[in-house]
C-alpha cells in the first residue's frame, strides 16, 4: 500500500508563501512532486482569503489532493475549557473538505470530563487531532496525561507526533514514541539541530538519523507530512525528493 505524503504549506516559509500569493499558489508544487495531500496554515491565510475558502477547496479537488487544516490554538484554553472557536475552526475546516483539523494540546487539566469533548465532536466528518507543540503544554508528561485519559476512549481522532517538536521543550523523541505511537494518526516528520540557546528545523538531507529511528517506532500506516524547510531553485525537484523518500517502505 502507498504510503500517503503530505505537504505542509509552512515548508516553504512564511516569506515564499507571501511571495507567491498565498498558499493556493504552491498546489501546482505539490501535486506535481507527488505528494497526495496538502497541511494548510490558518495562519497564513489573509482575512480576504479566509473568506474563499470554498474556492480553495475546488482547487484542491482539481489537483487531486487531500486537504488537512492547521490551526495556530490549543484545543484548551488556560482555564481547561474548552476553545470557544472550536465550532468556528470545524466550519472552516468543513468548507476546505478537509479531512483532519489540528490543534495543539493546550491547558488539559486532568479533572475535565472526556464526555464534553466526546459530545462536541460527535457527527462531524473532519476528524480532531491534537499536536505536541514547541510550549510547556507540548511537554511529554502533558499529552500522555491527556492521551491516557481522553485518547483510550476515543475521545478526539488521535495525535500529531511532531518529532521535531520534542527537542524545543526538552524531552527525547524516541521515548515520546516508544509512549504514544499508539495514539498517533499522523506524523510531522521534522529534524533540527543546535541553534543559539534552542533549536533550528533543518531538512533531512542535512539531519542525522534520528528522525529515521523515531520514524520506525511510529506506525507506518498514517500520513507522514513533510514539516521541514524546502527551499532551493526547483521547488518541484526538491519537494518531490522528500516525498519519495518518506514514502520509502523500508522507512
Amino acid at each position: 500500500m502507498k504510503r500517503e505524503v503530505i505537504v505542509v504549506t509552512a515548508a516553504y516559509g512564511q516569506k515564499q508563501v507571501a511571495a507567491m500569493g498565498g498558499q493556493q499558489a504552491l498546489l501546482p508544487i505539490i501535486a506535481a512532486a507527488g505528494a497526495d495531500g496538502v497541511e494548510l496554515r490558518r495562519e497564513l491565510f489573509s482575512e480576504q482569503q479566509l473568506t474563499a475558502l470554498p474556492a480553495l477547496a475546488q482547487a484542491i479537488r482539481d489537483a487531486r489532493l487531500v486537504a488537512f487544516y492547521s490551526v495556530p490554538e490549543a484545543l484548551f484554553m488556560e482555564d481547561g475549557s474548552l476553545n470557544p472557536r472550536l465550532d468556528q475552526h470545524f466550519a472552516e475546516a468543513e468548507q476546505l473538505n478537509a479531512q483532519l483539523l489540528k490543534y495543539s494540546l493546550g491547558h488539559y487539566q486532568p479533572a475535565f470530563e472526556c464526555d464534553e469533548l466526546r459530545k462536541k465532536l460527535a457527527g462531524k466528518k473532519v476528524h480532531l487531532v491534537v499536536e505536541n507543540d514547541q510550549t510547556d503544554c507540548g511537554k511529554l508528561s502533558a499529552l500522555d496525561r491527556f492521551f491516557h485519559a481522553c485518547g483510550e476512549s476515543r475521545t478526539c481522532n488521535g495525535m500529531t507526533f511532531d518529532m521535531g517538536n520534542w527537542l524545543w521543550v526538552g524531552d527525547r523523541p524516541l521515548e515520546a514514541a516508544r509512549h504514544l505511537s499508539n495514539y498517533v494518526s499522523y506524523i510531522h516528520v521534522k529534524a533540527a539541530v543546535p541553534h543559539g540557546d534552542g533549536w533550528r528545523a533543518v531538512a533531512l538531507d542535512e539531519a542525522d538519523n534520528l528522525w529515521r529511528e523515531t520514524l520506525a517506532l511510529l506506525p507506518s500506516d498514517v500520513p507522514r507530512a513533510i514539516e521541514f524547510p524546502l527551499e532551493g531553485p526547483d521547488l518541484v525537484a526538491v519537494t518531490r525528493h522528500y516525498v519519495d523518500l518518506l514514502r520509502e517502505e523500508k522507512l
